[in-house]
């Protein structure tokens, strides 16, 4: 295989990597072993930049041309067989370690030799010794360049190898993408399918991309579910089958990978539940409260490891709570909002858990019966039902609320679905207004400038909505 890779960069300055062969006898399972040779005339690399960069390309894989745009210029990969022979590669240093230096790399390099076997088959301790991400590329640097792709592209490198899907899906994927400035912010919206009970995930179209339908979430058309996104997956949780009705309580939980395109099926959850509260909080997510299989309200509480894979339940609310929400502040979890069977009515009671003390709190000043929330630059954001042409706000430093008017203009909806783009506040339409244009508050814009429209909207009835950075 040859892996040309080409990232021009101003100024003319860089160094060089050049391969050359060992025969050590005590490295014969791998016959022919790569070492560098570093000739520098730019001021050097640091470990830090180089340790940016490891998994990308496994044994087997398609052939694949990517061209990376890098700075003012460009990098192009390319994947033409399985017997690579040499790579290249020039590339700017400040595109993706934001350095003040400028730096130009060039390699040439002959790949390890290996035995062919049959499709699916290698002897134990082979895959591991040849499954770099990127052959006679440093598995830093090799990171780095496939971190740098266009997230468009990522169901297509996916396919490449299993060694890059396993990449693509991994946390270390995102985490190296947000340090090189290469985080892109998607919303994608479930709507309602015109003329039947149905429904579907689909991605807006934000930085130039078109409306782009997601494959179909597996099992039924569910209501009251719960939604998180937690690195960069968008995880669907329980809720009740919408044919059968909330007698078809579920235990269910999809995940979907916003790199990968696709649905999988996880573990299924301890306790069945429908109108429960979840929210990610330091890395795990925790579902609280709902109605169970029976018709009966829920107290447990259970939170789920996605590195385990595995929902285990914890310390229970101190009251049966549903219809509620949660969202997550300074690593605890806040639930509010909905019933209390113990309450006359809607509760205004804030449910707080720590989870260094695995112990619930509570605070009184709390909102009710809540019809769109989201969390934007650590405050919170509520349409509370007697007030729809009004965001209450909520401060957790203080646990102060303040009330800011909805203007007439765009829309005169008095129901709203809320979505998040670019550090903004959308309001999309759930009434039918044939030229409603979508409303959007800007928190850090001056006193008077904070509202104004978008063009920005669902292509239906919008029922729910989450913003992936990946």
């Amino acid at each position: 295989m040859a892996i040309d890779n080409c990232a021009m960069c101003v100024g003319g300055k860089g160094f060089y990597l050049n391969s050359k062969e060992t025969s050590d006898p005590s490295r014969k399972n791998h016959s022919k072993v790569s070492q560098y040779r570093m000739a520098f005339d730019t001021p050097r690399i640091t470990k830090t930049e180089t340790s940016k960069l490891k998994n990308l390309i496994s044994a087997s894989f398609k052939p694949l041309s990517l061209t990376i745009p890098i700075g003012d210029g460009e990098a192009k990969i390319e994947l033409r067989s399985q017997e690579c022979t040499m790579l290249t590669l020039v590339g700017t240093r400040d595109s993706f370690a934001q350095s003040q230096a400028q730096l130009c790399a060039g390699m040439q390099l002959k790949a390890p030799t290996r035995a062919k076997y049959s499709q699916g088959f290698m002897p134990i301790g082979e895959s591991d010794a040849y499954c770099a991400l990127i052959p006679g590329l440093p598995e830093d640097l090799a990171k780095i360049c496939l971190a740098l792709v266009p997230r468009s592209q990522f169901p297509v490198m996916g396919s490449v190898s299993k060694r890059w899907m396993s990449f693509l899906e991994s946390k270390e994927f995102i985490a190296v993408r947000k340090e090189v400035g290469k985080l892109e912010e998607w919303v994608y919206v479930l709507t309602a399918d015109a003329g039947s009970k149905g429904s579907h995930w689909e991605v807006l179209g934000c930085s130039g991309q078109k409306h782009s339908p997601l494959p179909p979430m597996p099992g039924p058309t569910k209501a009251g579910f719960g939604v998180v996104v937690l690195d960069g997956k968008l995880f669907v949780i329980a809720g009740y089958a919408a044919d059968h009705g909330k007698e078809c309580v579920s235990d269910e939980v999809y995940r979907y990978d916003s790199c990968l395109n696709r649905w999988v099926e996880l573990s299924k959850m301890n306790v069945a539940r429908c109108d429960f509260a979840c929210a990610e909080v330091n890395g795990m997510i925790y579902v609280a409260g709902g109605f169970g299989p029976n018709g009966d309200s829920l107290s447990s509480v259970e939170v789920y490891d996605a590195e385990q894979n595995k929902w285990t339940l914890i310390e229970s609310l101190r009251r049966p709570r549903w219809g509620c929400f949660a969202c997550s502040f300074e690593g605890k979890l806040y639930v509010m909002g909905g019933r209390s069977r113990f309450t006359i009515g809607n509760t205004r009671f804030v449910d707080v858990y720590n989870p260094n003390d695995n112990a619930w709190g509570e605070v009184k000043n709390g909102c009710v019966m809540v019809t769109a929330h989201a969390v934007l630059d650590k405050k919170l954001f509520c349409i509370e039902w007697k007030n729809q042409r009004s965001l209450a706000v909520f401060n957790p430093a203080d646990n102060s609320w303040q009330k800011v008017p909805v203007p007439l203009t765009g829309s005169s909806s008095t129901r709203f679905c809320f979505g998040i783009h670019d550090g903004k506040l959308l309001l999309f339409s759930l009434d039918e207004e044939p030229c409603y244009k979508t409303l959007m508050y800007d928190p850090a814009a001056p006193t008077g400038s904070e509202w104004c429209t978008s063009e920005l909207k669902p292509p239906g009835l919008c029922l729910c909505s989450v913003t992936i950075r990946a």
